[in-house]
């Protein structure tokens, strides 16, 4: 049979190498540079198990949610889809505003600005409008290279993405070669449940929710190469998240070992101090440029995938209005907020983050078994309900409130303390939601979920 104009039937190995540079680039933001040089300080010599615990909320949750959504089709909507189709667009504007605007794209422009720009200014000197000027410059370049999508595996995936590669493996290589001390024992939480203090940091790397999001741009940019059989996009879609965690992985792990060599010293405010520090230490100004060009790129190209990628989502949520007039609002409220300030920006983050990614981790997790309880949606909506419920407490928590005697209750459910209290009741929920009689409370609880969004 003769293959159709314009689809062939495999990719190269360069179109792949391509595509999983683009992913990886889009997934590399400014926490994935900063929170593992943290998290190995704290760690010391339980820094590989505090890494990989932030491997897996972090590279593992993302490789896991490409595959739901390319398992389940094309698009977030397939997925999510399976509870209902109101719940469907709730999360997705929920996921969408959290990702992008509200928090993790105007902390692009801010950690840029802080890391690439700050440590140069004269001392005492005011970087109030030093920063809004970097800012404006920073989002308008996201702006134009976000204008044209398709164009995204030849901007990100073949120019951006090699030079990041360096600059970490140069500041690795320092590490490697010239340790300023001895790897000594951890502190903290690190001390007693190092896997689980990681676990959590991997929420901040907001890359579980951003593989829903981004597993469409793969998914499309396979399909304009050429691939239109189902089962190759999946193959390709799969493969390219594959390779893309897979260096995310390994980055953290040396980035990790970075932080460690450096757990003799007094500890560092953050991540970025800490980087900045070892970088100045082996190259002088011109490591801490490089590490400034680093940031820079990490931030730009992670900028450059949320944005667009909110703007087609709401374009096709909103058609009336055009991807490039919501391109130009995203990226100047992103501008704004990220005038605010790093601190308040990262203060507000976990305790989110925290809320959502409990559901979160139920949608997918049971999207792997959805052909054996039939796709009932009240069995995802029931478990995402309790896995939420638990999520808030913890979210709460972490802001310092006291919850009285309903906090008491909710540290008796197993793992709690560990984060990972949401467990046993999301199984709970979805063992409920299986149950005939409660058909009608699980459809009632997703129009209640869906009755705020009239779009």
């Amino acid at each position: 049979m003769k293959q159709k104009a314009g689809t062939k039937d495999r990719l190269s190995a360069g179109k792949i190498l391509s595509l999983s540079l683009m992913l990886f680039a889009m997934f590399f933001g400014a926490g994935n540079m900063i929170f593992p040089p943290a998290l190995g300080q704290q760690a010391g010599t339980s820094f590989v198990a505090g890494v990989f615990g932030f491997i897996l909320t972090d590279a593992g949750l993302s490789v896991l949610g490409i595959a739901a959504v390319v398992l389940a089709g094309s698009h977030l909507d397939d997925l999510s889809g399976r509870i209902g189709p109101r719940f469907s667009v709730a999360l997705g504007v929920v996921l969408f505003l959290l990702i992008g605007p509200l928090f993790a794209l105007p902390r692009t422009g801010t950690v840029s600005f802080e890391m690439a720009l700050l440590p140069f200014l004269p001392q005492g000197a005011s970087a109030f409008f030093p920063c809004l000027a970097f800012t404006f410059v920073f989002f308008l370049i996201t702006f134009f290279l976000s204008r044209n999508p398709s164009r995204l595996v030849d901007i990100v995936g073949k120019c951006l993405t090699p030079v990041l590669l360096v600059a970490i493996g140069l500041i690795f290589a320092g590490s490697l070669l010239h340790p300023p001390g001895p790897i000594v024992q951890p502190v903290g939480d690190y001390a007693r449940m190092p896997f689980f203090k990681g676990l959590l940091e991997g929420y901040l790397a907001l890359d579980g929710p951003a593989a829903l999001v981004f597993a469409m741009i793969v998914i499309n940019s396979v399909k304009e190469s050429g691939i239109r059989e189902s089962r190759r996009i999946a193959r390709y879609t799969l493969l390219t998240g594959f390779f893309a965690v897979l260096g995310l992985g390994i980055t953290y792990m040396a980035l990790g070992y970075a932080g460690a060599v450096t757990s003799s010293m007094d500890i560092f405010e953050n991540g970025g101090q800490l980087l900045s520090w070892l970088t100045s230490s082996f190259y002088g100004t011109a490591g801490v440029i490089l590490l400034g060009v680093a940031v820079l790129l990490a931030c730009l190209t992670t900028a450059i995938g949320l944005a667009s990628s909110f703007s087609d989502y709401f374009h096709g949520l909103l058609p009336r209005f055009s991807y490039q007039g919501i391109l130009a609002g995203v990226c100047l409220f992103s501008f704004l907020i990220s005038n605010l300030g790093l601190s308040q920006l990262i203060h507000y983050t976990l305790p989110a983050l925290m809320m959502l990614y409990p559901p979160l981790i139920v949608m997918v997790a049971l999207s792997f078994f959805d052909r054996f309880f039939k796709s009932k949606p009240e069995a995802y909506a029931m478990a995402m309900i309790f896995a939420f419920a638990v999520g808030v407490l913890n979210g709460l928590e972490s802001l310092e409130l006291s919850l009285g005697a309903l906090g008491e209750a909710a540290a008796l459910l197993p793992w709690y303390e560990l984060g990972v209290g949401w467990i046993l009741p999301a199984l709970v929920g979805f063992g409920l939601g299986l149950l005939p009689g409660v058909r009608f409370l699980g459809g009632r609880a997703v129009a209640l979920k869906s009755q705020r969004k009239t779009l």
